[in-house]
């Protein structure tokens, strides 16, 4: 009888341990984004909140120009092919320490780790790299990606929504301009101190 038991209690163990894995699988793939790959604006917005502990975060923006155009002209199996591919190049860049979600539509958002201080140069090859043809598509299927980047230590004590908002004020301001990423101003604490010690003489941020 005791072993019945015993057996028992190890058939209902191993399918509850079965059970949560397929839970776990299942709440992983509602996270994830079923055409990109990335996560959702949820799963993004929980990671990304944990990256920006580090001093060298840098959150992107990412909105890619004439989407619609897109969708009008080759349809909309090259729309997602094209938004696939910028995640995909997206998701590259930004590498396996850092994370990558699509906020809806044809937006993008992603938190980097600056290791070496070349954020600027990085999102600046990024972006050449985006503006190539899709994936698997004709050479037409293809148009600009803007983006807007802010450096989490320029606000400090910003949070995510505060610097998404300054990252997405530099990302309208490349779109308008039409040219490279576009890095988000100093946070005004920051640049009063900057400013402070300087005796009051203005400095630039460098893009």
């Amino acid at each position: 009888m005791s072993t019945l038991l015993v057996l028992t209690a190890v058939l209902l163990a191993a399918g509850w341990a079965a059970h949560a894995v397929v839970l776990r699988r299942g709440l992983t793939r509602a996270r994830r984004d079923p055409l990109t790959g990335l996560w959702t604006r949820d799963a993004f917005t929980r990671k990304a909140r944990r990256l920006l502990r580090d001093k060298r975060a840098v959150v992107v923006l990412a909105d890619v120009d004439h989407f619609k155009q897109i969708n009008d002209t080759h349809g909309h199996a090259a729309g997602d092919a094209l938004l696939a591919s910028v995640a995909r190049r997206l998701a590259h860049a930004t590498g396996p320490a850092g994370v990558c979600g699509r906020l809806g539509g044809d937006e993008f958002a992603a938190v980097l780790l600056d290791k070496d201080g070349t954020a600027a140069d990085l999102l600046a090859l990024l972006h050449g790299v985006l503006a190539r043809p899709a994936d698997g598509q004709p050479a037409e299927v293809t148009t600009t990606v803007s983006l807007g980047w802010v450096r989490a230590a320029d606000h400090p004590g910003g949070g995510l929504s505060a610097l998404l908002a300054h990252a997405d004020e530099a990302m309208y301001e490349a779109k308008r301009a039409a040219h490279g990423p576009v890095r988000a101003p100093l946070g005004r604490r920051l640049w009063q101190g900057l400013t402070s010690r300087r005796g009051g003489r203005r400095t630039g941020v460098a893009a």
